[in-house]
């Protein structure tokens, strides 16, 4: 913890340093840093039941995070963010939690512990131009690749420089560097921090309203002594949209290719590529999407996501965590709900039903089927509010079903979740 607090401290008084040096480029009154600066809370809890094969008992993990937070008003075009994190328990702790050495049971990655969520500085001087220095969130489309694995109690965070340029019309610039990412299992685990050299450009232009070009590359360079060093570096593009058909029917699509190879600390040199495509349609409230993902492989390499959202991807049962020696192919139906003209504590309730058909990409394997749904509200208007001062809350049910036939086991998850926003 003393390293974190030192690498983030050092970042904020260089940066402090700069703001003292640079001109003003607003006539922002310097009071303005305490006088529209807010602090926030976000506290959630959550219950979680894991009943996977190979163990005789099953997880029951009931957590709690509240989040604490300060960001300040801004001035000549500097602000500032603050961002605490505790992590317990409250009534069951029978699960293994990667640190506290439960293996008897199936993992549920929250473990008991206090982060460092966030400690940044930003400046917008430069006209349509943002750069944020410091411990922060990175999540980038839909997080296949770069993303802060948000449903889990502790966030993954980077200590990194990003910056975001807007300069040119319907054009979106975005490069961070990050040198040490802070992963959900906490600073208390050994693996709960990795050091590299991370690079990640993006570059996203409308050219149509709602569709979207967008090209990457990440090279992500992680330090030699992990065992099996995921280091690489990709290139791709993306293509999404929503185009409307009717007031009632819209039609999306989603089209994304990559080719990834071995950098730097790599175990072995290798070259794969990576796939996926989505095409859906929209009636009313309804949306009904199928897709096919493919991580590829070349027998002794496969495509691999380190920093990605994980649980976002390839079935909430995360048997495919990591991808397997051969790949991963996902064959999915995703259907979502949305309730809407019925009544006020029904509407906006999000009601989502997913079938998954997991195989090989090399060889013939077929590595199992699972099933997924989840019902999630959020309450939004004041009078809806149970604590006057409350913003918001939400609750949320999911569960996932996994059936395994040459990957993974038998696995059956539960959540139910209550946040809120103050």
């Amino acid at each position: 913890m003393k390293k974190i607090l030192s690498f983030n401290l050092q970042l904020l008084a260089a940066a402090s340093m700069l703001m003292l040096s640079v001109p003003a480029v607003s006539s922002n009154d310097p009071y303005d840093i305490f006088k529209n600066g807010k602090f926030y809370a976000d506290l959630r809890y959550r219950y979680e039941h894991v009943d996977q094969a190979g163990f005789s008992k099953d997880a029951t993990a009931s957590t709690f995070r509240s989040r604490f937070g300060l960001l300040s008003g801004e001035y000549r075009g500097f602000q500032a963010s603050v961002e605490l994190d505790t992590i317990g328990t409250i009534g069951s702790s029978r699960y293994n939690s990667t640190i506290n050495g439960k293996s008897q049971f199936p993992v549920v990655a929250d473990p008991r512990t206090n982060e460092l969520n966030a400690l940044w500085l930003s400046w917008n001087g430069i006209p349509d131009t943002d750069i944020k220095l410091g411990r922060q969130p990175i999540n980038l489309d839909n997080q296949r690749f770069i993303g802060t694995v948000g449903f889990r109690q502790n966030d993954q965070t980077y200590d990194a420089v990003t910056l975001n340029n807007r300069s040119i019309k319907n054009l979106h610039l975005f490069y961070s560097y990050t040198d040490q990412v802070n992963r959900v299992f906490g600073h208390k685990h050994g693996a709960g921090a990795l050091n590299a050299e991370i690079h990640l450009g993006r570059a996203e232009y409308e050219f149509l309203p709602n569709q979207k070009l967008i090209a990457y590359s990440y090279w992500l360079d992680f330090d030699r002594t992990l065992a099996s060093n995921p280091s690489s570096k990709t290139y791709g593009l993306r293509l999404i949209g929503n185009v409307p058909v009717t007031e009632d029917i819209g039609v999306m699509y989603l089209v994304e290719g990559a080719r990834q190879h071995d950098l730097g600390q790599a175990v072995n040199d290798y070259s794969v590529s990576y796939y996926h495509v989505l095409p859906g349609i929209s009636w009313k409230g309804f949306t009904l999407e199928a897709g096919i993902e493919s991580l590829g492989s070349n027998g002794a390499n496969a495509f691999s996501t380190p920093l990605s959202t994980l649980h976002a991807h390839n079935g909430w049962a995360d048997q495919f965590l990591i991808t397997p020696i051969n790949g991963l192919q996902d064959r999915y139906l995703k259907t979502t709900y949305r309730a809407n003209g019925i009544n006020k504590w029904v509407d906006n309730t999000v009601v989502q039903l997913f079938y998954h058909d997991f195989n090989s990409v090399k060889g013939t394997a077929n590595y199992g089927k699972e099933w997924n749904v989840d019902i999630t509200k959020h309450f939004t208007d004041k009078d809806m509010m149970p604590i006057s001062f409350m913003k918001a809350w939400s609750v949320g049910l999911r569960y996932a079903d996994y059936e395994a036939q040459d990957f993974g086991r038998d696995t059956r998850k539960g959540w139910f979740t209550v946040g809120a926003r103050f």
